[in-house]
Protein backbone atom coordinates (compact mmCIF):
# COMPACT_ATOMS: atom_id res chain seq x y z
CA UNK A 1 0.00 0.00 0.00
CA UNK A 2 1.26 3.45 -1.24
CA UNK A 3 0.49 7.07 -1.35
CA UNK A 4 -0.02 7.87 -4.99
CA UNK A 5 1.67 11.82 -5.14
CA UNK A 6 -0.17 12.54 -8.25
CA UNK A 7 -3.44 11.85 -6.72
CA UNK A 8 -5.58 15.51 -6.13
CA UNK A 9 -6.53 13.41 -3.29
CA UNK A 10 -5.00 15.22 -0.10
CA UNK A 11 -1.99 13.04 1.95
CA UNK A 12 -3.14 13.18 4.70
CA UNK A 13 -7.31 11.57 3.34
CA UNK A 14 -4.93 9.03 1.62
CA UNK A 15 -3.03 8.29 4.63
CA UNK A 16 -6.49 7.45 6.89
CA UNK A 17 -8.16 5.47 4.39
CA UNK A 18 -5.06 2.96 4.27
CA UNK A 19 -4.95 2.48 8.18
CA UNK A 20 -8.80 2.28 7.99
CA UNK A 21 -8.13 -0.28 5.41
CA UNK A 22 -6.10 -1.92 7.69
CA UNK A 23 -8.50 -2.06 10.24
CA UNK A 24 -11.03 -3.51 8.67
CA UNK A 25 -9.27 -5.97 7.15
CA UNK A 26 -7.64 -7.21 10.68
CA UNK A 27 -4.19 -6.52 10.08
CA UNK A 28 -4.94 -3.57 12.94
CA UNK A 29 -6.96 -5.35 15.72
CA UNK A 30 -8.61 -3.59 18.31
CA UNK A 31 -6.02 -2.13 20.72
CA UNK A 32 -2.80 -2.45 18.44
CA UNK A 33 -0.36 0.02 18.20
CA UNK A 34 -0.38 2.19 15.03
CA UNK A 35 2.97 3.49 14.10
CA UNK A 36 3.98 7.00 15.17
CA UNK A 37 4.43 10.35 13.40
CA UNK A 38 7.73 9.98 12.55
CA UNK A 39 7.11 5.61 11.61
CA UNK A 40 4.56 7.02 9.13
CA UNK A 41 6.29 9.60 7.88
CA UNK A 42 9.41 7.65 6.65
CA UNK A 43 7.08 4.48 5.63
CA UNK A 44 5.30 6.99 3.26
CA UNK A 45 7.45 9.40 2.87
CA UNK A 46 5.90 12.63 3.78
CA UNK A 47 5.45 15.09 6.24
CA UNK A 48 5.36 14.70 10.00
CA UNK A 49 2.56 17.34 10.16
CA UNK A 50 0.59 15.05 7.48
CA UNK A 51 0.63 12.41 9.29
CA UNK A 52 -0.16 13.85 12.69
CA UNK A 53 -3.41 15.46 10.54
CA UNK A 54 -4.48 11.71 9.56
CA UNK A 55 -4.36 10.03 12.91
CA UNK A 56 -6.16 13.32 14.59
CA UNK A 57 -8.66 12.60 11.66
CA UNK A 58 -9.12 8.83 12.78
CA UNK A 59 -9.07 10.16 16.67
CA UNK A 60 -12.17 13.21 16.41
CA UNK A 61 -13.87 9.84 14.08
CA UNK A 62 -12.97 7.44 17.12
CA UNK A 63 -11.52 4.66 14.74
CA UNK A 64 -8.27 5.58 17.60
CA UNK A 65 -7.22 6.44 20.79
CA UNK A 66 -4.38 7.57 22.56
CA UNK A 67 -2.67 6.82 25.35
CA UNK A 68 0.07 9.50 26.61
CA UNK A 69 3.67 8.12 26.80
CA UNK A 70 2.45 5.05 24.81
CA UNK A 71 1.38 5.90 21.61
CA UNK A 72 -1.83 5.73 19.27
CA UNK A 73 -3.75 2.49 18.98
CA UNK A 74 -7.37 0.90 17.28
CA UNK A 75 -10.22 1.65 18.91
CA UNK A 76 -13.15 -0.94 19.40
CA UNK A 77 -15.48 -0.86 16.71
CA UNK A 78 -18.89 0.63 17.14
CA UNK A 79 -21.97 -0.64 18.01
CA UNK A 80 -24.75 -0.52 15.19
CA UNK A 81 -27.99 -0.40 16.66
CA UNK A 82 -30.77 -0.88 14.33
CA UNK A 83 -33.71 2.41 14.74
CA UNK A 84 -36.03 0.31 12.66
CA UNK A 85 -36.51 -2.72 15.73
CA UNK A 86 -37.32 -1.88 19.42
CA UNK A 87 -35.01 -3.72 21.41
CA UNK A 88 -33.38 -3.75 25.20
CA UNK A 89 -29.86 -2.88 25.42
CA UNK A 90 -29.30 -6.06 26.64
CA UNK A 91 -30.81 -8.05 23.58
CA UNK A 92 -28.73 -5.32 21.33
CA UNK A 93 -25.19 -7.08 23.47
CA UNK A 94 -26.25 -10.58 23.33
CA UNK A 95 -26.90 -10.35 19.22
CA UNK A 96 -23.16 -8.56 19.28
CA UNK A 97 -21.40 -11.36 21.42
CA UNK A 98 -21.43 -8.59 24.08
CA UNK A 99 -22.20 -9.84 27.55
CA UNK A 100 -24.48 -7.33 28.79
CA UNK A 101 -24.66 -5.76 32.76
CA UNK A 102 -25.95 -2.84 34.71
CA UNK A 103 -24.87 -1.05 37.79
CA UNK A 104 -27.91 0.37 39.65
CA UNK A 105 -27.07 4.55 40.76
CA UNK A 106 -30.02 4.99 41.46
CA UNK A 107 -33.82 3.77 42.25
CA UNK A 108 -36.77 5.87 43.45
CA UNK A 109 -40.18 7.31 43.37
CA UNK A 110 -40.24 10.74 42.61
CA UNK A 111 -42.73 13.67 41.56
CA UNK A 112 -42.23 13.92 37.67
CA UNK A 113 -40.76 17.28 36.32
CA UNK A 114 -42.30 19.07 33.48
CA UNK A 115 -40.40 17.16 30.63
CA UNK A 116 -41.17 13.70 31.85
CA UNK A 117 -44.94 14.25 33.03
CA UNK A 118 -44.93 15.34 28.99
CA UNK A 119 -43.10 12.18 27.98
CA UNK A 120 -45.72 10.10 30.09
CA UNK A 121 -48.26 12.05 29.39
CA UNK A 122 -49.00 12.96 33.14
CA UNK A 123 -50.07 15.79 35.16
CA UNK A 124 -46.27 17.56 36.63
CA UNK A 125 -45.37 16.02 40.04
CA UNK A 126 -47.26 12.58 39.75
CA UNK A 127 -45.24 10.26 41.44
CA UNK A 128 -43.09 8.23 38.94
CA UNK A 129 -40.36 5.08 39.51
CA UNK A 130 -36.51 6.52 38.22
CA UNK A 131 -34.36 3.79 37.64
CA UNK A 132 -31.01 4.92 36.60
CA UNK A 133 -28.10 2.74 35.45
CA UNK A 134 -24.81 2.80 34.49
CA UNK A 135 -25.30 0.11 31.45
CA UNK A 136 -21.99 -1.82 30.32
CA UNK A 137 -20.92 -4.57 27.57
CA UNK A 138 -17.89 -6.66 28.63
CA UNK A 139 -17.38 -4.94 31.73
CA UNK A 140 -16.74 -1.74 29.62
CA UNK A 141 -19.02 1.68 30.52
CA UNK A 142 -21.39 2.25 27.19
CA UNK A 143 -24.52 4.57 28.24
CA UNK A 144 -26.04 6.37 31.08
CA UNK A 145 -29.92 5.24 31.44
CA UNK A 146 -32.69 7.11 33.60
CA UNK A 147 -35.66 5.37 32.79
CA UNK A 148 -39.10 7.06 34.62
CA UNK A 149 -41.90 4.15 34.80
CA UNK A 150 -45.93 5.09 35.40
CA UNK A 151 -47.72 2.31 35.31
CA UNK A 152 -50.07 -0.20 38.40
CA UNK A 153 -47.14 -2.17 39.54
CA UNK A 154 -44.52 0.36 39.42
CA UNK A 155 -44.56 0.38 43.68
CA UNK A 156 -43.89 -3.43 43.47
CA UNK A 157 -40.81 -2.73 40.25
CA UNK A 158 -39.07 -0.30 43.19
CA UNK A 159 -38.72 -3.21 45.44
CA UNK A 160 -37.41 -5.64 43.01
CA UNK A 161 -33.91 -6.81 42.57
CA UNK A 162 -33.14 -5.72 39.16
CA UNK A 163 -30.32 -8.32 37.57
CA UNK A 164 -30.86 -8.17 33.94
CA UNK A 165 -32.99 -6.77 31.29
CA UNK A 166 -35.86 -4.45 32.71
CA UNK A 167 -37.94 -5.29 29.48
CA UNK A 168 -37.78 -9.16 30.53
CA UNK A 169 -38.34 -8.34 34.36
CA UNK A 170 -41.66 -6.10 33.20
CA UNK A 171 -42.63 -8.67 30.67
CA UNK A 172 -42.27 -12.00 33.19
CA UNK A 173 -43.37 -10.33 36.36
CA UNK A 174 -46.45 -7.40 34.86
CA UNK A 175 -46.76 -8.50 31.67
CA UNK A 176 -45.99 -5.16 30.61
CA UNK A 177 -44.57 -5.34 26.23
CA UNK A 178 -42.84 -2.47 25.16
CA UNK A 179 -44.43 -2.66 21.38
CA UNK A 180 -43.70 0.95 20.19
CA UNK A 181 -41.61 3.90 20.98
CA UNK A 182 -40.55 7.85 19.56
CA UNK A 183 -36.84 8.64 20.29
CA UNK A 184 -35.12 12.08 19.94
CA UNK A 185 -31.20 12.44 19.46
CA UNK A 186 -28.97 15.14 20.08
CA UNK A 187 -25.41 14.92 20.35
CA UNK A 188 -22.65 17.41 23.38
CA UNK A 189 -19.73 17.01 25.06
CA UNK A 190 -19.87 15.24 28.49
CA UNK A 191 -20.19 16.39 31.66
CA UNK A 192 -17.67 15.78 34.38
CA UNK A 193 -19.43 13.00 36.16
CA UNK A 194 -20.31 11.76 32.83
CA UNK A 195 -16.85 11.67 31.87
CA UNK A 196 -16.37 9.87 35.24
CA UNK A 197 -18.62 7.24 34.62
CA UNK A 198 -18.12 6.54 30.98
CA UNK A 199 -14.14 6.65 31.52
CA UNK A 200 -14.11 9.27 28.80
CA UNK A 201 -11.51 12.35 28.73
CA UNK A 202 -12.28 16.13 28.63
CA UNK A 203 -14.30 17.59 25.95
CA UNK A 204 -15.97 13.30 24.66
CA UNK A 205 -18.74 13.78 22.91
CA UNK A 206 -22.14 12.18 23.78
CA UNK A 207 -25.23 10.87 22.10
CA UNK A 208 -28.22 11.90 23.96
CA UNK A 209 -31.63 10.15 23.83
CA UNK A 210 -35.01 10.83 25.11
CA UNK A 211 -37.75 8.00 24.22
CA UNK A 212 -41.54 7.33 24.98
CA UNK A 213 -42.07 3.72 25.32
CA UNK A 214 -45.51 2.75 24.75
CA UNK A 215 -47.54 -0.73 25.89
CA UNK A 216 -49.65 -3.15 23.53
CA UNK A 217 -52.80 -0.47 24.28
CA UNK A 218 -50.84 2.58 23.35
CA UNK A 219 -50.49 4.00 26.40
CA UNK A 220 -46.89 4.89 27.38
CA UNK A 221 -45.58 3.72 30.16
CA UNK A 222 -41.07 4.85 30.34
CA UNK A 223 -39.41 7.72 29.55
CA UNK A 224 -35.80 7.37 29.26
CA UNK A 225 -33.23 10.13 28.92
CA UNK A 226 -30.11 8.57 28.05
CA UNK A 227 -26.09 9.15 27.48
CA UNK A 228 -24.32 6.64 24.82
CA UNK A 229 -20.43 7.03 24.27
CA UNK A 230 -19.94 8.49 21.23
CA UNK A 231 -16.91 6.48 20.06
CA UNK A 232 -18.83 3.53 20.84
CA UNK A 233 -22.00 3.32 19.55
CA UNK A 234 -23.95 4.56 16.83
CA UNK A 235 -27.37 4.05 15.53
CA UNK A 236 -28.39 3.19 11.72
CA UNK A 237 -31.58 3.69 10.14
CA UNK A 238 -33.32 2.58 6.67
CA UNK A 239 -34.61 5.44 5.41
CA UNK A 240 -37.45 4.79 2.03
CA UNK A 241 -39.21 7.94 -0.09
CA UNK A 242 -42.95 8.14 1.15
CA UNK A 243 -43.91 7.35 -2.19
CA UNK A 244 -42.24 4.16 -2.50
CA UNK A 245 -43.42 1.93 0.23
Amino acid sequence: MIIDKDSATPFYLQLKWLIERQVVSGALPPHSRIPSERELSEQYRISRMTARHALLELTREGRVYSSVGKGTFVAEPKISQNLQSLTSFSEEMRARGLRPAARVLRRELCPADAEVAAGLRVAAETAVLCVERLRLADDAPIAIERAHFCFQGMDELARLPINGSLYELLRERFQLVPTAAIQEFEARLATPIEQELLHVGAGAPVLTITRTTFDGAQRPFEFVQAIYRADRYRFVARLVREGER
